[in-house]
């Protein structure tokens, strides 16, 4: 995936809302259909197909035809790709926070000033 604006922008906008989330969920246990999909909702297939359609934009999700169904799965390299970008962050972040621990352990073995509880 590449990392521009407009690509991550799709893909956090579709997480944004809770009943995609919920949709990426049930999709990763496995390929299901809109039908499928929409059991647990309280809205209409045509509602879950749009959000269906959002996910497919964002390349989260794709479709197969399967005789007469079309099932959708979810797309684990594109899921991958967001936390990879996510995870380059968190790593920086990781490292300021073991150095931020190296200091206090050195203040600590020096005598220096505590933290305050």
């Amino acid at each position: 995936m590449d990392a521009d604006d407009g690509t991550l922008d799709l893909a956090f906008m579709a997480l944004a809302d809770p009943v995609r989330r919920r949709i990426i969920a049930r999709l990763s246990r496995g390929p299901a259909t809109v039908n499928e999909l929409a059991e647990p909702f309280e809205i209409t297939k045509q509602a879950v197909s749009k959000h269906i359609q959002v996910l497919e934009q964002a390349q989260l999700v794709t479709r197969t035809r399967e005789a007469q169904r079309r099932p959708v799965h979810l797309n684990p390299a594109r899921l991958e790709a967001l936390t990879s970008w996510i995870d380059q962050y968190r790593l920086v972040r990781e490292a300021q926070f073991r150095s931020l621990d190296a200091v206090l352990r050195s203040q600590a073995a020096a005598g220096g000033p505590r933290p305050k509880e």
